[in-house]
């Protein structure tokens, strides 16, 4: 009795399981064609301790009306995405390079005046050439992998 109860729990929480899985992967389908995707960095004459990155992407077609691109998430950045033509779209982050003076001492006390360090978890665990694209469709809102994102 005890090896039929084990049994079904085990087919039971194998198949909650198993369709869990296959719900997640139908939301990660994106309908339009996207030809390609790219990002290029350019200096702020105005402010040379920041580094602007554009991530652009081209679609084949023109997008449906019921499909409207959010933002898109790229190196632990979020950004909005704007339209540059019918089928580009580009979104703007800001990189700052961050020199901070610390005060290091033997005596812990004489450290009073160090910042912490602010520490923000990213939404999405990515790779450097990964992003994730946030659409509606349908007023539902759905999430996109972009792989193999290339620097011009």
């Amino acid at each position: 009795m005890k090896f039929f109860k084990k049994t079904v729990l085990m087919m039971l929480s194998f198949l909650c399981f198993s369709f869990c899985g296959s719900n997640h992967q139908r939301e990660m389908d994106f309908t339009q064609g996207i030809v390609r995707v790219y990002y290029d960095s350019v200096a702020d004459d105005n402010q040379p301790e920041v580094i602007r990155l554009n991530l652009h992407m081209e679609f084949k077609e023109i997008l449906s009306e019921e499909i409207r691109l959010q933002k898109v998430y790229f190196r632990n950045q979020e950004a909005v995405i704007q339209k540059e033509s019918n089928k580009k779209y580009v979104a703007h982050f800001a990189q700052a390079k961050v020199i901070q003076d610390l005060i290091l001492d033997s005596d812990s006390k004489n450290e009073y005046g160090n910042k912490a360090l602010i520490i923000v978890k990213p939404k999405f665990k990515l790779k450097k050439d990964e992003a994730i694209l946030e659409y509606k469709k349908n007023n539902k809102t759905i999430f996109f992998k972009l792989t193999g994102i290339t620097e011009k």
